[in-house]
Protein backbone atom coordinates (compact mmCIF):
# COMPACT_ATOMS: atom_id res chain seq x y z
CA UNK A 1 0.00 0.00 0.00
CA UNK A 2 1.31 3.45 -0.92
CA UNK A 3 1.54 6.16 1.74
CA UNK A 4 0.93 9.87 1.60
CA UNK A 5 4.11 11.78 2.53
CA UNK A 6 2.53 12.80 5.86
CA UNK A 7 1.51 9.24 6.73
CA UNK A 8 4.96 7.98 5.79
CA UNK A 9 6.67 10.61 7.94
CA UNK A 10 4.40 9.82 10.91
CA UNK A 11 5.34 6.15 10.62
CA UNK A 12 9.06 6.98 10.46
CA UNK A 13 8.78 9.50 13.28
CA UNK A 14 7.27 6.86 15.57
CA UNK A 15 10.04 4.43 14.65
CA UNK A 16 12.63 7.10 15.44
CA UNK A 17 11.08 7.89 18.80
CA UNK A 18 11.09 4.20 19.69
CA UNK A 19 14.68 3.72 18.52
CA UNK A 20 13.55 1.36 15.76
CA UNK A 21 14.60 3.17 12.58
CA UNK A 22 15.97 0.72 10.07
CA UNK A 23 19.43 1.35 8.64
CA UNK A 24 18.13 1.68 5.03
CA UNK A 25 14.88 2.82 3.41
CA UNK A 26 13.80 2.86 -0.23
CA UNK A 27 11.43 5.80 -0.79
CA UNK A 28 9.68 5.29 -4.12
CA UNK A 29 6.97 7.03 -6.10
CA UNK A 30 6.26 8.94 -9.29
CA UNK A 31 7.53 12.45 -9.96
CA UNK A 32 5.65 14.82 -7.67
CA UNK A 33 4.95 12.20 -4.99
CA UNK A 34 7.23 13.97 -2.49
CA UNK A 35 10.24 11.63 -2.28
CA UNK A 36 12.85 14.36 -1.81
CA UNK A 37 10.71 16.26 0.70
CA UNK A 38 10.21 13.13 2.79
CA UNK A 39 13.92 12.29 2.65
CA UNK A 40 14.78 15.85 3.71
CA UNK A 41 12.40 15.70 6.67
CA UNK A 42 13.68 12.30 7.74
CA UNK A 43 17.30 13.42 7.49
CA UNK A 44 16.53 16.42 9.73
CA UNK A 45 14.68 14.18 12.16
CA UNK A 46 17.46 11.60 12.32
CA UNK A 47 20.33 13.98 13.02
CA UNK A 48 18.51 16.83 14.76
CA UNK A 49 19.03 19.49 12.09
CA UNK A 50 16.53 21.97 10.71
CA UNK A 51 17.47 22.58 7.09
CA UNK A 52 14.38 23.28 4.97
CA UNK A 53 15.81 21.33 2.03
CA UNK A 54 18.96 19.26 2.54
CA UNK A 55 19.35 18.93 -1.25
CA UNK A 56 19.44 22.69 -1.85
CA UNK A 57 21.03 24.05 1.30
CA UNK A 58 22.83 21.06 2.75
CA UNK A 59 22.84 19.99 6.39
CA UNK A 60 25.41 18.77 8.85
CA UNK A 61 26.22 15.07 8.40
CA UNK A 62 23.86 14.66 5.43
CA UNK A 63 25.52 13.42 2.23
CA UNK A 64 23.81 13.25 -1.16
CA UNK A 65 24.62 11.37 -4.37
CA UNK A 66 22.63 12.28 -7.51
CA UNK A 67 22.96 11.56 -11.24
CA UNK A 68 25.63 13.72 -12.84
CA UNK A 69 24.44 16.37 -15.29
CA UNK A 70 26.04 14.83 -18.39
CA UNK A 71 25.59 11.09 -18.05
CA UNK A 72 22.49 11.16 -15.85
CA UNK A 73 24.02 8.23 -14.00
CA UNK A 74 25.43 7.83 -10.51
CA UNK A 75 29.01 6.68 -11.00
CA UNK A 76 31.23 4.68 -8.69
CA UNK A 77 33.34 7.73 -7.74
CA UNK A 78 30.24 9.35 -6.22
CA UNK A 79 29.53 6.24 -4.16
CA UNK A 80 33.15 6.07 -3.01
CA UNK A 81 32.90 9.70 -1.85
CA UNK A 82 29.64 8.90 -0.08
CA UNK A 83 31.19 5.91 1.67
CA UNK A 84 34.18 7.99 2.76
CA UNK A 85 31.87 10.64 4.23
CA UNK A 86 29.94 8.00 6.15
CA UNK A 87 33.15 6.72 7.73
CA UNK A 88 33.85 10.14 9.25
CA UNK A 89 32.82 10.89 12.81
CA UNK A 90 29.44 12.63 13.04
CA UNK A 91 29.11 16.08 14.60
CA UNK A 92 27.96 16.20 18.24
CA UNK A 93 26.72 12.64 18.22
CA UNK A 94 24.42 13.13 15.25
CA UNK A 95 23.41 10.33 12.92
CA UNK A 96 25.06 10.34 9.49
CA UNK A 97 22.55 10.29 6.64
CA UNK A 98 23.35 9.24 3.07
CA UNK A 99 20.77 9.96 0.36
CA UNK A 100 21.01 8.35 -3.07
CA UNK A 101 18.57 10.22 -5.30
CA UNK A 102 17.31 8.49 -8.49
CA UNK A 103 18.90 5.28 -7.23
CA UNK A 104 17.67 3.34 -10.27
CA UNK A 105 20.31 5.28 -12.24
CA UNK A 106 23.24 3.75 -10.37
CA UNK A 107 25.81 2.39 -12.78
CA UNK A 108 26.35 -1.37 -12.23
CA UNK A 109 29.76 -0.79 -10.61
CA UNK A 110 28.29 1.90 -8.37
CA UNK A 111 25.38 -0.37 -7.41
CA UNK A 112 27.79 -3.16 -6.46
CA UNK A 113 29.86 -0.76 -4.38
CA UNK A 114 26.80 0.60 -2.60
CA UNK A 115 25.58 -2.94 -1.91
CA UNK A 116 28.60 -3.44 0.36
CA UNK A 117 27.59 -0.34 2.31
CA UNK A 118 24.06 -1.71 2.68
CA UNK A 119 25.42 -5.05 3.87
CA UNK A 120 27.76 -3.46 6.42
CA UNK A 121 26.40 0.03 7.18
CA UNK A 122 28.70 2.30 9.18
CA UNK A 123 27.76 2.90 12.80
CA UNK A 124 25.09 5.54 13.43
CA UNK A 125 24.22 5.84 9.74
CA UNK A 126 20.92 6.04 7.88
CA UNK A 127 20.78 5.19 4.16
CA UNK A 128 17.95 6.59 2.05
CA UNK A 129 17.42 5.53 -1.57
CA UNK A 130 14.94 7.48 -3.71
CA UNK A 131 13.54 6.07 -6.93
CA UNK A 132 10.68 6.50 -9.39
CA UNK A 133 11.44 3.02 -10.75
CA UNK A 134 12.56 0.76 -7.89
CA UNK A 135 11.89 -2.32 -10.07
CA UNK A 136 15.04 -1.44 -12.03
CA UNK A 137 17.22 -1.83 -8.92
CA UNK A 138 19.01 -5.13 -8.31
CA UNK A 139 17.15 -7.53 -6.03
CA UNK A 140 20.19 -7.59 -3.76
CA UNK A 141 19.68 -3.89 -3.03
CA UNK A 142 15.88 -4.07 -2.80
CA UNK A 143 16.05 -6.88 -0.23
CA UNK A 144 18.21 -4.80 2.11
CA UNK A 145 15.93 -1.75 2.25
CA UNK A 146 12.60 -1.15 3.96
CA UNK A 147 10.23 0.02 1.20
CA UNK A 148 8.31 3.30 1.63
CA UNK A 149 6.12 3.69 -1.48
CA UNK A 150 4.46 7.10 -1.90
CA UNK A 151 1.22 7.81 -3.73
CA UNK A 152 0.54 10.81 -5.94
CA UNK A 153 -2.06 13.28 -4.61
CA UNK A 154 -5.46 12.45 -6.11
CA UNK A 155 -6.11 16.07 -7.01
CA UNK A 156 -3.15 16.31 -9.39
CA UNK A 157 -4.54 16.47 -12.94
CA UNK A 158 -2.11 16.19 -15.86
CA UNK A 159 -1.97 19.06 -18.38
CA UNK A 160 -3.94 18.68 -21.61
CA UNK A 161 -0.87 17.87 -23.72
CA UNK A 162 0.06 15.03 -21.35
CA UNK A 163 -3.43 13.55 -21.63
CA UNK A 164 -3.22 13.83 -25.42
CA UNK A 165 0.14 12.05 -25.41
CA UNK A 166 -1.28 9.23 -23.28
CA UNK A 167 -4.08 8.86 -25.83
CA UNK A 168 -1.49 8.60 -28.62
CA UNK A 169 0.46 5.99 -26.67
CA UNK A 170 -2.66 3.92 -26.13
CA UNK A 171 -3.48 4.04 -29.84
CA UNK A 172 -0.24 2.33 -30.87
CA UNK A 173 -0.05 -0.12 -27.93
CA UNK A 174 -1.56 -3.16 -29.62
CA UNK A 175 -1.19 -4.92 -32.98
CA UNK A 176 -1.61 -4.05 -35.76
CA UNK A 177 -1.09 -0.41 -34.72
CA UNK A 178 2.33 -1.03 -33.17
CA UNK A 179 5.56 -1.77 -35.02
CA UNK A 180 7.66 0.54 -37.18
CA UNK A 181 4.71 2.37 -38.72
CA UNK A 182 3.07 2.90 -35.35
CA UNK A 183 6.34 4.16 -33.86
CA UNK A 184 6.75 6.62 -36.73
CA UNK A 185 3.17 7.90 -36.31
CA UNK A 186 3.77 8.32 -32.59
CA UNK A 187 6.98 10.28 -33.23
CA UNK A 188 5.09 12.57 -35.61
CA UNK A 189 2.28 13.00 -33.08
CA UNK A 190 4.77 13.79 -30.33
CA UNK A 191 6.41 16.45 -32.49
CA UNK A 192 3.01 17.95 -33.32
CA UNK A 193 2.35 18.23 -29.59
CA UNK A 194 5.70 19.95 -29.11
CA UNK A 195 4.89 22.40 -31.91
CA UNK A 196 1.49 23.27 -30.42
CA UNK A 197 3.05 23.67 -27.00
CA UNK A 198 5.75 26.02 -28.28
CA UNK A 199 3.19 28.14 -30.15
CA UNK A 200 1.05 28.39 -27.03
CA UNK A 201 3.99 29.50 -24.88
CA UNK A 202 5.12 32.02 -27.49
CA UNK A 203 1.62 33.46 -27.78
CA UNK A 204 1.24 33.84 -24.02
CA UNK A 205 4.58 35.58 -23.60
CA UNK A 206 4.07 37.78 -26.66
CA UNK A 207 0.85 39.03 -25.06
CA UNK A 208 2.71 39.77 -21.82
CA UNK A 209 5.42 41.69 -23.71
CA UNK A 210 2.81 43.64 -25.64
CA UNK A 211 1.09 44.63 -22.42
CA UNK A 212 4.38 45.93 -21.02
CA UNK A 213 5.09 47.90 -24.19
CA UNK A 214 1.69 49.59 -24.02
CA UNK A 215 2.04 50.31 -20.32
CA UNK A 216 5.60 51.65 -20.29
CA UNK A 217 6.22 53.05 -23.79
CA UNK A 218 5.92 56.64 -22.55
CA UNK A 219 7.81 56.19 -19.30
CA UNK A 220 10.99 54.38 -20.32
CA UNK A 221 13.50 54.28 -23.14
CA UNK A 222 13.72 51.82 -26.01
CA UNK A 223 16.74 50.07 -24.49
CA UNK A 224 14.70 48.84 -21.53
CA UNK A 225 11.98 47.46 -23.80
CA UNK A 226 14.66 45.73 -25.87
CA UNK A 227 15.93 44.06 -22.73
CA UNK A 228 12.39 42.94 -21.90
CA UNK A 229 12.07 41.43 -25.36
CA UNK A 230 15.23 39.42 -24.79
CA UNK A 231 13.89 38.41 -21.38
CA UNK A 232 10.65 37.05 -22.81
CA UNK A 233 12.53 35.16 -25.54
CA UNK A 234 14.64 33.46 -22.87
CA UNK A 235 11.56 32.82 -20.75
CA UNK A 236 9.77 31.21 -23.70
CA UNK A 237 12.66 28.85 -24.34
CA UNK A 238 12.98 27.97 -20.67
CA UNK A 239 9.27 27.20 -20.32
CA UNK A 240 9.29 25.15 -23.50
CA UNK A 241 12.28 23.05 -22.39
CA UNK A 242 10.63 22.40 -19.02
CA UNK A 243 7.29 21.34 -20.52
CA UNK A 244 9.02 19.24 -23.17
CA UNK A 245 10.83 17.42 -20.37
CA UNK A 246 7.48 16.78 -18.70
CA UNK A 247 6.17 15.19 -21.90
CA UNK A 248 9.24 12.95 -22.14
CA UNK A 249 8.59 12.04 -18.52
CA UNK A 250 5.13 10.75 -19.54
CA UNK A 251 6.84 8.33 -21.94
CA UNK A 252 9.21 7.31 -19.12
CA UNK A 253 6.27 6.71 -16.78
CA UNK A 254 4.54 4.66 -19.50
CA UNK A 255 7.52 2.32 -19.75
CA UNK A 256 7.86 2.28 -15.95
CA UNK A 257 4.36 0.80 -15.85
CA UNK A 258 5.36 -1.73 -18.53
CA UNK A 259 8.33 -2.78 -16.36
CA UNK A 260 6.08 -3.12 -13.32
CA UNK A 261 3.63 -5.25 -15.26
CA UNK A 262 6.51 -7.37 -16.58
CA UNK A 263 7.82 -8.02 -13.07
CA UNK A 264 4.38 -8.61 -11.54
CA UNK A 265 4.42 -5.48 -9.37
CA UNK A 266 1.05 -3.89 -8.66
CA UNK A 267 0.35 -0.21 -9.19
CA UNK A 268 0.59 2.11 -12.16
CA UNK A 269 1.69 5.68 -12.62
CA UNK A 270 -0.77 5.97 -15.53
CA UNK A 271 -3.77 3.97 -14.29
CA UNK A 272 -5.89 4.84 -17.33
CA UNK A 273 -3.44 2.90 -19.52
CA UNK A 274 -3.06 -0.16 -17.29
CA UNK A 275 -4.57 -2.51 -19.86
CA UNK A 276 -2.29 -1.25 -22.64
CA UNK A 277 0.93 -1.35 -20.62
CA UNK A 278 0.13 -4.87 -19.40
CA UNK A 279 -0.44 -5.94 -23.00
CA UNK A 280 2.99 -4.61 -23.99
CA UNK A 281 4.59 -6.35 -21.01
CA UNK A 282 3.09 -9.66 -22.11
CA UNK A 283 4.93 -9.42 -25.45
CA UNK A 284 8.35 -8.37 -24.13
CA UNK A 285 10.81 -9.83 -21.67
CA UNK A 286 11.75 -7.80 -18.59
CA UNK A 287 15.20 -7.25 -20.09
CA UNK A 288 13.62 -5.83 -23.26
CA UNK A 289 11.38 -3.54 -21.20
CA UNK A 290 14.37 -2.24 -19.26
CA UNK A 291 16.32 -1.74 -22.48
CA UNK A 292 13.56 0.45 -23.86
CA UNK A 293 13.20 2.52 -20.73
CA UNK A 294 16.95 3.15 -20.84
CA UNK A 295 16.51 4.39 -24.40
CA UNK A 296 13.91 6.88 -23.14
CA UNK A 297 16.49 8.04 -20.58
CA UNK A 298 18.98 8.54 -23.41
CA UNK A 299 16.45 10.71 -25.27
CA UNK A 300 15.96 12.79 -22.14
CA UNK A 301 19.71 13.24 -21.85
CA UNK A 302 20.13 14.12 -25.54
CA UNK A 303 17.41 16.77 -25.43
CA UNK A 304 19.07 18.21 -22.35
CA UNK A 305 22.25 18.68 -24.42
CA UNK A 306 20.37 20.64 -27.12
CA UNK A 307 20.75 17.95 -29.76
CA UNK A 308 18.62 18.38 -32.90
CA UNK A 309 15.16 17.80 -31.47
CA UNK A 310 13.18 16.31 -34.36
CA UNK A 311 15.90 13.82 -35.27
CA UNK A 312 16.45 12.76 -31.65
CA UNK A 313 12.72 12.15 -31.12
CA UNK A 314 12.27 10.19 -34.34
CA UNK A 315 15.31 7.94 -33.81
CA UNK A 316 14.40 7.29 -30.16
CA UNK A 317 10.74 6.52 -30.83
CA UNK A 318 11.57 4.15 -33.68
CA UNK A 319 13.88 2.32 -31.26
CA UNK A 320 11.52 2.32 -28.27
CA UNK A 321 8.14 1.64 -29.90
CA UNK A 322 9.02 -0.53 -32.90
Amino acid sequence: MAFSPEAAFSYLERAHEQGRLAHAYLISGAAGAGKRELASRLANLANGTHAEDVFATGAADVFVAEPSSKSRRIVIEQIRNLEHSLQMRATNGRRKVAIVSDADRLQPQAANAFLKTLEEPPNDSLLLLLSALPEALPDTILSRCVPIPLALPDEMMPPAEEMELIALLKEIAAPPANGIHGAYRLAQGFQRLLGKMRESIQSENAALLKAEEVRYKNTTDGAWLGEREDYFKALTESQYVRRRAQLVEVVYRWWSDVVRASTGVNGQEIPSAAEETRAIASRLSTAECLQRIRRVEELRDQLGRNIQEALAVEVAFLSVFR
